[in-house]
């Protein structure tokens, strides 16, 4: 006698959406088991999209696709560097109205999280970090002309420092107007990573102003501080 024939299960893929609190629910799909996590940053702030994600990639443990819901354009221009600076696929829809959806997908040969460790031969990761355009307490105008000063000697030392972090106040050193503009633009030609405070750009105002380096976010200023061998203030 022959067996009954079996029936055949679909394959399911496993949905898991991440909000403030960790929720898991199944929805059915076709192809491999594949684990699907959906963040909700809808209304945080930077860098808590980019914190979610990274917090969902790790919870991935694997292959996978994630999909982040933001409400601004920064937030899916630094998820899209995150997911590069992983190795992994990217793409960004609008659904409306203040509405991006991210989905990025984690392949088997995605990078593990990046420790901020220097890889130019062993040399100390040197960080320089601008928050203001005055450098030091007492005049505006002295406080200028001293920080117009630092930013040109730090443009003649021998050895320059690995990334340049701006962040409120001095993002106006990286736009349009700065009378620092050409010491940063020639720090960037010869290597110096710049990097600009997001959410500092659009409180002044001055996004569409930035004239040197790129635009960044809260985490990778923490982890580029935390991460150096040195760190330069004026």
């Amino acid at each position: 006698m022959g067996g009954k024939e079996k029936k055949r299960v679909p394959k399911r893929e496993k949905s898991a959406i991440i909000d403030n609190e960790h929720r898991r629910d199944i929805r059915f799909g076709k192809g491999d088991l594949v684990m699907t996590i959906e963040v909700n940053a809808m209304g945080d702030a930077c860098p808590i999209p980019v914190v979610k994600t990274q917090k969902a990639m790790q919870e991935l443990g694997g292959p996978g696709v994630i999909e982040t819901l933001v409400d601004n354009e920064t937030a899916v221009q630094n998820l899209g560097k995150l997911a590069a600076s992983r190795g992994c696929a990217s793409k960004s829809e609008k659904l409306g109205e203040r509405q991006y959806r991210v989905t990025i997908t984690v392949g088997e040969n995605a990078k593990a999280d990046e420790t901020g460790e220097c890889f130019t031969c062993g040399k100390p990761k040197t960080v320089a970090v601008i928050s203001s355009d005055k450098m030091g307490g007492g005049s505006d105008e002295l406080g200028g002309a001293l920080m117009k000063a630092f930013v040109y000697a730090l443009s003649q030392q021998e050895t320059l420092p690995d990334t340049i972090l701006c962040y409120n106040g001095g993002v106006k050193l990286t736009c349009e107007g700065s009378e620092s503009l050409e010491d940063l633009k020639g720090m960037a030609a010869r290597g110096v990573e710049i990097l600009s405070c997001g959410t500092c750009l659009n409180f002044y105002d001055l996004k569409e102003k930035l004239a040197v380096g790129e635009v960044t976010n809260m985490y990778v200023i923490v982890e580029k501080m935390s991460g150096a061998d040195r760190v330069v203030r004026p």
